[in-house]
């Protein structure tokens, strides 16, 4: 990544650094692994587990829970939990620090880093769309604008989350380990296993203030068509105050150079 030719234009610098990040993910197999093939196998795990009475009443089927399931576990495994590794690397690495030596602003080099996990994400989310519509019925999206916002919103929270995440951390193993609190919140919490809809209402409400809960309400009920305009604005709002805080968390707080 050191002999990156860096382009005049920030469109061409963040396409140089991408293009270097993604050969560099291609080498790293247990990144790779935990990006592309873990995000594929977890939802049917998930669905398997799930019983269409319990979600009777909530407007929901199987199919469309484990289909928004699939896309948490793409935003936390090929977004978050790979640019943790990703952020940490280059940072022990030293690249972050020479980068900076550059014409690169800290934004595009925390940008262009995370864009080949941005993208592999978004395809999963596509292919994983299709497949769950073809294989569990589940039909076209309700309300596609929803899913999408959610989308928007929860890639890029997780980026900014994945930057902060490697605050607490002096090595790649142990970014690793300070990435578990926040997979297990959300997988057990926000919506990715257990929907919101079957929860008990006061443990549902503290649910909804987790960062990636928003993301999910959003693409669930971009599907299911089951979500009011109302719950979709106070989703919009807890996320964007939830990525104003992980943005200004890593202005403040995150190192570029390892702990000596």
């Amino acid at each position: 990544m050191s002999t990156v030719t860096m382009m005049t234009t920030p469109a061409g610098r963040l396409r140089a650094l991408a293009r270097a990040e993604l050969t560099l993910i291609g080498r790293s197999k247990g990144v790779l692994f935990s990006a592309v093939f873990v995000p594929l196998v977890l939802p049917f795990s998930a669905g398997m587990s799930l019983d269409e009475k319990a979600l009777k009443g909530t407007g929901l089927s199987v199919g469309v829970v484990v289909l928004s399931s699939a896309m948490g576990f793409s935003l936390l495994f090929a977004v978050y939990s790979a640019l943790v590794s990703v952020y940490a690397a280059r940072r022990e690495e030293l690249v972050l620090k020479r980068l900076r030596t550059g014409e690169l602003r800290d934004a595009e080099i925390l940008t262009g880093a995370a864009l080949p996990s941005v993208a592999i994400g978004l395809v999963q989310c596509v292919v994983l769309a299709v497949a769950c519509t073809v294989a569990l019925d589940v039909g076209a999206p309700r309300a596609l604008h929803y899913a999408v916002l959610g989308l928007l919103l929860g890639i890029p929270l997780c980026v900014a989350l994945a930057a902060v995440t490697t605050v607490f951390s002096r090595s790649v193993e142990s970014a690793q380990v300070a990435a578990m609190p926040m997979l297990l919140v959300s997988m057990l919490g926000s919506g990715t296993v257990v929907p919101l809809e079957v929860m008990p209402d006061t443990l549902a409400s503290v649910c909804e203030l987790l960062p990636l809960t928003p993301a999910l309400t959003l693409i669930r009920g971009g599907w299911s068509g089951e979500l009011t305009a109302y719950d979709a604005l106070g989703a919009v709002a807890t996320a964007v105050a939830w990525i104003i805080l992980a943005v200004f968390a890593v202005r403040r707080w995150f190192r570029w150079e390892p702990r000596r």
